[in-house]
Order: structure tokens, then sequence, then C-alpha cells
């Protein structure tokens, strides 16, 4: 009987150890492993000059009449172009040929839609839904797998809200960095991360400690530094602007996985700081929740300090994860260490609160929900089906494909916001950003319906929800 297929033994046989040494190069050193870090910084920047102007900024492409009227402003293009035409003071736009399409800037886009607002028909949604008094929300993504999706995730969602017209701030709580590096963020050190701004809490804690321990006749403790300069240190000072008009970036670099090992130390020096609450603390102390609509944490893929803070700062978490088995489990075990973490965090503080008669912590949430990303329908259906059925409504229902269009993006240190739907044909573009479109649509309304819900409860200021009296 004849042999199909390739009847030449497997790659790994007959290899010869003299040939596989001459292969070898000289052992590596650990200093080595510096200059191996130099060249894939300099690749890496090299790489991130994809999508820049000559001087080093990123820019953000301009966006179409026709991507406008079908996308952005609810409006037919006749009718845009007439209001155009009726209204000479409004940005209008500029045509790379005699003739040609006109192409917006997103600045421009966001004061047209600002003119629909305020002149256009009150039965279409020009504005999205905000309401008056109610504090930004909080969105942690987050999973503790690796390569699940959750940063790119993270910088769709903050381009859809911008794209409908929210004011986002991004906090990359993630120590690669990725998030920053697609934001086009320059990062010089720690000091310029959340970093200071846990400090800053802690020192704060220290000081309304050492005031007890003064009017106890106690020796104070010592504020060091770190901590000193900490003080000094708002969220104002390290949010910078990005190549979005309406999108804000703390952003993250190496040097903040500092922030890991420290966080314990100050916490076994002042059992009473509540280390989780350090960042959700600074924001609402510094007013940032009231200067933005939506805030976005891209949280390290694992458990440590900063997920903690993130979580314990959020109203709303993402959990993206594949349809596959490993990812599946890994996800439960995620789950599953959120509730050992928090839980063993209410019992701790609730201990001392019983026997002093004070409220209760109690972590709350205003929606959690799993995101299938990397979908393959015609390999994941099967799966993702069984997974729906264990999880129910905590998963999302959409599945974010994987296209052409994310893979093409993803090589260009972009978001699929930010290709220009020229480089693809129309139908190409549209299916690779419905994908993400609809991720956001739920998102959205997991938004939508917690604000309303603290609108309907009279809420004025950010819900405390995590210290209630029982």
């Amino acid at each position: 009987m004849a042999q199909t297929g390739d009847s030449s033994p497997p790659p790994y046989f007959n290899i010869s150890p003299d040939a596989a040494l001459t292969e070898m190069d000289e052992p590596v050193s650990t200093g080595d492993f510096a200059g191996l870090a130099a060249r894939c910084v300099q690749g890496r920047d090299d790489l991130q000059t994809w999508g820049h102007q000559e001087e080093g900024g990123k820019t953000l492409r301009l966006f179409s009449t026709w991507e406008i009227t079908k996308y952005l402003i609810p409006v037919a293009q006749a009718h845009f172009r007439r209001v155009l035409r009726a209204n000479p003071d409004l940005p209008q736009g500029r045509s790379e040929t005699e003739g040609g399409a006109k192409w917006f800037s997103l600045d421009e886009v966001l004061a047209l839609r600002a003119h629909f607002a305020a002149e256009g028909s009150r039965s279409k949604e020009y504005l999205p839904y905000r309401p008056k008094g109610l504090p930004a929300k909080i969105t942690a993504v987050a999973n503790f797998k690796g390569g699940v999706g959750k940063t790119s995730t993270a910088a769709h969602l903050a381009m859809s809200a911008a794209l409908d017209g929210y004011r986002v701030l991004i906090i990359d709580l993630d120590s690669q960095g990725s998030m920053t590096s697609i934001f086009g963020g320059k990062i010089a050190d720690e000091w310029e991360t959340v970093f200071p701004l846990i400090a800053r809490d802690y020192a704060l804690g220290l000081q309304a400690e050492n005031r007890r321990r003064v009017e106890r006749g106690d020796t104070p403790l010592p504020l060091d530094d770190v901590l000193d300069t900490a003080l000094n240190k708002t969220a104002q000072d390290l949010i910078r602007k990005t190549h979005w008009p309406n999108i804000d970036l703390i952003g993250a670099q190496l040097n903040l996985y500092w922030a890991e090992f420290q966080i314990p130390v100050w916490r076994t020096k002042l059992r009473g700081w509540k280390l989780w609450e350090a960042l959700s603390g600074a924001l609402e102390r510094d007013g940032v929740l009231n200067e933005y609509d939506v805030v976005i944490l891209d949280t390290p893929p694992a458990l440590g300090y900063l997920t903690i803070n993130g979580l314990a700062a959020a109203d709303i978490l993402l959990v993206p994860l594949g349809a596959s088995f490993l990812e599946f489990d890994s996800t439960g075990r995620f789950f599953d260490m959120l509730h050992s973490t928090f839980h063993s965090i209410e019992e701790g503080e609730n201990l001392a609160a019983r026997a002093l008669g004070r409220p209760e912590t109690r972590f709350e949430w205003d929606a959690v929900r799993a995101v299938i990303t990397r979908y393959d329908g015609a390999q994941q259906a099967e799966l993702a089906a069984l997974m729906q059925g264990y999880l129910g409504r905590t998963l999302s229902p959409w599945r974010q494909d994987y296209t052409a269009l994310v893979g093409q993006a993803g090589e260009q240190v972009n978001g699929i916001y930010e290709a220009d739907y020229r480089d693809f044909n129309r139908d190409t573009y549209a299916r690779g950003r419905r994908t993400f479109d609809e991720t956001y649509a739920g998102f959205k309304r997991l938004l939508l319906g917690s604000w309303r819900r603290d609108e309907l409860a009279g809420a004025t200021s950010r819900p405390v929800r995590r210290q209630e009296a029982v």
C-alpha cells in the first residue's frame, strides 16, 4: 500500500550534538539582558513612529463625511452638507482632490456635533446621555491571564467613548505600558505614573496617625523623602494629553512595578491604611471624576496591589477572555481569587468595625461582564455557547471577532478606530469595526443604566457603596 503524506522522519530525530554545538552562542550573562533591552527599546521607538508626525508626536487621522454621518452624527449626508453650506462659520473640512470628499479632524467633528445638538432635531441623540451633577463612571478591564485582549479591549472602549462624545481618562496600571504606547505616551519614571498618588494616600494616612500619636504622647512615625515628595503631587500633575482631543492619559512604565513591593511595606508600617482605597481616594480628592465622563483602568495580568486598587475603584468590571477551555478555566480562577481577596478584606475590616460600632465595609460593583475576544465563529461557536450557559448574563452575548482589520491595526500600533478605511474596502472596514461597536454598545448600556440608577436614587456625588452600616 502506498504511503500518503510526507514520509520523511520528524525534524527532531537524528540531531547531531556536535552540529547543535556549532549553533550555540556564548552563555548569556546578566549584563547581556541590558543590551537586549536596549535593542528592544530602539525597535519599539522605531515601530512606534508609524502613525507619528515628523517631530515625533502621534497624530489622529481625519474622518470623512461618509464616516461622520454613518458612525458619529446621526444625519443624512445631504443634510449634513446643507448645514455646512448654510453655516460657513462651522468647520468645512478639507478635500484631498478638487471636488473630492471632505475630511474633518475629531476636534471639528466634536464642534459639529455640538452645533447639531444645539440647533438640530430634538428627537435625535447628538450628544450622549450624561446626567448632570454625577461623577464619572470608572471601568476596570481585568483578568490575570495574559493575551486575552485586555489592553486592546480597554483601548477600544476608550476610543469608542471618545468618538461618542464623552471625555475619557485612561489610567494605565500595567508596568508593561502597552496602553501608554497605543496612545503615544512618553513616561520618564514612576513619578509620572499613579505611584505618587498611592504614595500620597499613604503619606496622608501616616500624617493622620502621627497626629493621634502626638496626642497620646507617642513618638511620630518618620516621613521620608519619597512620601514628602508625593504629598505635593496631584492627579492633574500626572495627566497628559493624547493625540485624541477628548482622551487624556496617566501612563505607566517599568518602574511602576516598584509599587507592588512598596505597598505591602507601607501596609506593614501602618496597619490602619486602607491600601485598596488609595487610587479611588486620590481621584475623588483631586476632583478628577468631575472633569471626565468615563475613566478606563487597564490593569496588569496579575491580581497584585495595583490591580486591587483598580478593582476597588471601579464601578464596572469587564473581564476579557478567549473562547478556549484554558481561558475559561483561568477566568473561573480569577473570579475565585476576586472573591477570596475582597472577602478577606471585608472580614478583616469588619471584625474591628463591629467591635467599635462603626459602619462595615462591603464592596459592590454596578456591573460585571465577561467579554469573549479574538472570536472565530467557525471554530469556537459551540464552546462559546457552553460558556454562555455557565456564565449566563455575566458573559456578554457579543463576541469580538478577529478580522484582518484587527490584525493590521495591531501591527501599526493603532486601534481599530484609528485605521483609515481607505486601506481596506468599506465592507471589510465595516465588519472590522462592528465587532468593537457591538462591544461598546454593550458597555454603554451598562454605563447609562448605572448612571440612570444613581440619578433616580437622587445621588449628587459618587455613591458611597463600600462602607455601609448594617
